[in-house]
Parts: structure tokens; C-alpha cells; sequence
């Protein structure tokens, strides 16, 4: 048997067979394998950890009596695979570990075989999904990861999917506007991800001459250049075992595109006056305002670095396209500020909302915390006013009030409030009876969108 990571001299069995063990103790999926019988043969220490179950126990029970899966009930994948010979890639199944509670995993199966090619077996791996059902349910009904929230179909699509892709090892490509919380996103995906721990790194690659860009990613060596009088680490290794942001990576020449699409490729980079390539253990995330496709067709981007980079791409909507958002970044705008500066604003009057959701925002989500922060400094008040916007946003507040009822119907919830309210005169005792939800409940609703009522509401008919 291997003792940490040494394989004892007397060990009856062959260099290849400890040399397997070492690599199935060292990952982090449950691996165990059975006989025709069904009877466990081997555990690795993954299993142990994710069943609670020792390997001692483990060994030589029928692997129904250990995993007591959904699966064994029923549409057994490792029994599907021993019947017909086919593998079984990432099934999803539950089982009850030692303390009695359901975990989800991930199961992939294949059949044994032993040297002569003769079946003696199966062995399946599982992985634990229980972080991934937690994630996924925390977004389902709040609509927020990290420092995310949004109630946009189009943001919902994107956080049902980001904990998969946090999971997975593979280069994320985030496109969008200047503004958007493209490098929100991408810390995002570094906190749900296995490196979370580890460091995150960004560096704005169209703010650097390539030189100098290239000093910063990949270091240097004593004497690299005259100024260089001792080695320095760059990002790749300041960031070893987490995830470096490349922002604006658009922007770059065709010749670093180069020797980053080589970087990528071999997994090693070479630091500016080195003879050898450094292994790189970073995972590598590209973000950009520019669109990457139409610029290969315009031959100003690399084809062949657009195609590695884009294994998978999420492309964040401007603010403009998911208005329904601005209620709940203001909310979560203001708590921060309030924390920070030691304040207690409440929130914004109702004229002041509606100016914010009819405004076009062309520098999105970061035009909108400025707007905010600029209202902390100015108000004096328990609510930011129309008077604490900037001044473009002020000459708006001359519009009708029907123009800025109109305003707050940017999401479902919002027009069935306003049509509501419509049917029902304006009477808002009527409308929450219509609506099924307290009158309390509309007010606070009526706030948070910023929905302006006419002076005559109705509430005498």
C-alpha cells in the first residue's frame, strides 16, 4: 500500500499498480470498484470522505449497502454499464452518507478489465454536487451570486449556468459595455470556484505597451534589461494556483496575441530574460468591451486566439436592457455606502427613482453607483432627492407625472402594479385587494419602484 506519497520497496504488486493508487488517492472525485458479485474491491480516499464512510467498512459490502442511492433502487447506471459494456458520463444520482443526509453527486461508470482484456468488474467515479445545489438554489430564488443581483431574464440565464462553469477548469470570455461588472462577474467565478482560496489577480491589457504588459504577466530575470537588477515574479506567479483576469484583452497587439495564444496553449510561460518556460497553474479568465468575433472577421484580432479563449462566453447586458435592476443595485448601493460612511439613508424619494429608471445609463451599472455615491454626499436628508442628482438627470423632473409613472413599468412586477392601481381608480386598499398581497406590501412595492401616484388616488370611491 502507498503511505502519503511513497510507495514501499516490499510491495508485492507491480510500479504500475501503486503508481494508480498514488493518482486515486490524490483526486478529488470517489472512486470504487466491485466484482461480479457486487462487492466493493477498492475505495479511494475521496469516497471515504464524501459517503462519511471508512474504507474499512467499505471493502467487501455490496455497494447498495454503502451508497443507498437513488439509483439502487431502480436504474442502477454501474449495473446498465457491467450489462452492455458502455460508459456512462456524468449521470445524476443522490445517496445518503453515514450521518443519514442526501447528497447529490455526479456519476460516471466503466467496466474492468483486467490485463488480458477480460471483464472482472466495474468502477465508478462520483463527484460531490452539494456546493452546486446550494449555489443553484440560492440563485433561483434570490437572483444574486457574489456581488450579483438581478431579477433580468437575461442575467437569470447567465447565473443558471455559473456554477457549473465555475467548477470547470476551462477560459471564460465575459464581452459587455464599459461599466457592465464584467470584472464582478469574473471575481464571481474565481469565489465559486476551487481556487477561491487562492489569489485573483486582474490587469487592464489595454492600458500597457506590450513590453511593459509583458513584464507584469510573465516577470522577469536580473538583468533582463538595464533597470533590472533582480528577478521579479509576475502575475502568472504571484497568482499560482488562482485566476488572472485579462481585462480588455481586445486591445492588445497581434504580437502579444502571439505569445499569449503559445502561453495558453502549453500551459508554461517564459519570463523576459529567462532560457527556460515556467509551468503555469492559473486558470485564465478575458474580459472586453470590443466584439472579439467581428473583429477576427476584420482581421484585427487573432482567429486562432479568439477560438481558445472563447470555450465559453457570457456577454452582460447594458443597464438600459434590464431596468428591473435599478431598484435592487440602489438598495444594495446604499447599504454599502451606509456601512462605509457610517450614514443611514433609507433610500430615495419616488420622483428621484423614477428619474433613475428612465435614465439610459451609457456608463451602466458604474454610472449608476456614482449617481448614488454622489447623492450620499449631498443629502442631508433620510431620503436622496431629485435635488442630489446631476444635473442631466434634473432636467428630467419637469416631465408629467404620468411620464414618470410610465417610467417605473420597466419589469412585470412593476406594470401589474401600475395596471392595478389603473383599474382600481388609483385606489391602493382596492388595488392590494386585486393583487392579492397586504396594502403594506404594496406601499413598500410602490416605493421600491419608484411609482408616482396622482394626487387624486381614488381612495374615497
Amino acid at each position: 500500500m502507498s503511505d502519503g506519497n511513497k510507495i514501499h520497496s516490499d510491495d508485492p504488486r507491480s510500479e504500475k499498480e501503486l503508481a494508480t493508487d498514488l493518482i486515486l488517492e490524490s483526486i478529488s472525485e470517489g472512486v470504487f470498484t466491485v466484482d461480479h458479485e457486487w462487492h466493493i474491491t477498492s475505495f479511494n480516499r475521496a469516497a471515504e470522505e464524501i459517503t462519511g464512510t471508512p474504507r474499512d467498512e467499505a471493502l467487501g459490502r455490496c455497494c447498495w449497502e454503502v451508497f443507498r442511492s437513488t439509483m439502487c433502487e431502480g436504474d442502477c447506471a454501474l449495473k446498465r454499464t457491467m450489462e452492455d459494456g458502455h460508459s456512462i458520463v456524468s449521470s445524476s444520482a443522490w445517496i445518503i452518507n453515514n450521518e443519514q443526509q442526501r447528497v447529490p453527486i455526479g456519476v460516471s461508470t466503466a467496466v474492468l478489465r483486467d490485463s488480458s482484456g477480460r471483464v472482472i468488474g466495474g468502477v465508478e467515479t462520483f463527484r460531490d454536487h452539494s456546493l452546486v445545489e446550494e449555489l443553484r438554489r440560492e440563485l433561483r430564488d434570490v437572483g444574486r451570486v457574489g456581488e450579483m443581483v438581478s431579477h433580468s431574464p437575461a442575467m437569470a440565464r447567465i447565473f443558471a449556468i455559473l456554477p457549473q462553469v465555475a467548477e470547470s477548469e476551462s477560459t471564460v470570455l465575459v464581452e459587455g459595455e464599459t461599466g457592465v461588472g464584467k470584472e464582478v462577474l469574473a471575481r464571481s467565478l474565481h469565489q465559486l470556484s476551487r481556487r477561491a482560496k487562492q489569489p485573483f489577480m486582474a490587469i487592464n491589457c489595454g492600458a500597457l505597451p506590450d513590453n511593459l504588459l509583458e513584464s507584469e504577466l510573465f516577470g522577469y530575470r536580473a538583468g533582463a534589461f538595464t533597470d533590472a537588477v533582480k528577478d521579479k515574479p509576475g502575475l502568472f506567479a504571484a497568482a499560482s494556483g488562482g485566476t488572472v483576469l485579462l481585462d480588455e484583452l481586445g486591445e492588445t497587439s497581434p504580437a502579444f496575441q502571439v505569445k499569449l495564444l503559445r502561453v495558453l496553449e502549453e500551459k508554461a510561460y517564459q519570463p523576459l530574460g529567462a532560457v527556460e518556460q515556467v509551468p503555469m497553474d492559473v486558470r485564465i479568465l478575458a474580459a472586453t468591451n470590443r466584439d472579439l468575433a467581428a473583429m477576427v472577421s476584420a482581421g484585427t484580432f487573432r482567429r486562432d486566439l479568439f477560438y481558445r479563449i472563447n470555450i465559453i462566453r457570457f456577454t452582460l447586458p447594458p443597464l438600459r436592457d434590464r431596468r428591473e435592476d435599478i431598484p435592487l443595485l440602489v438598495e444594495r448601493f446604499i447599504h454599502r455606502m451606509n456601512s462605509r460612511l457610517d450614514r443611514e439613508i433609507k433610500g430615495l424619494t419616488p420622483e428621484a427613482m423614477s428619474l433613475l429608471l428612465g435614465h439610459d445609463y451609457p456608463g451602466n451599472i458604474r454610472e449608476l453607483e456614482n449617481i448614488i455615491e454622489r447623492g450620499f454626499v449631498l443629502c442631508r436628508e433620510e431620503e436622496i432627492d431629485v435635488a442630489h442628482l446631476p444635473p442631466e438627470l434634473r432636467e428630467k423632473s419637469t416631465a408629467p407625472a404620468s411620464s414618470g409613472i410610465r417610467f417605473a413599468v420597466h419589469n412585470s412586477e412593476a406594470e401589474s402594479i401600475v395596471t392595478a392601481l389603473e383599474r382600481n381608480g388609483w385606489n391602493r386598499l382596492a388595488a392590494a385587494r386585486a393583487l392579492g398581497v397586504h396594502k403594506s406590501t404594496l406601499f413598500r412595492k410602490i416605493r421600491k419602484y419608484g411609482i408616482i401616484l396622482p394626487e387624486k388616488d381614488g381612495r374615497n370611491r
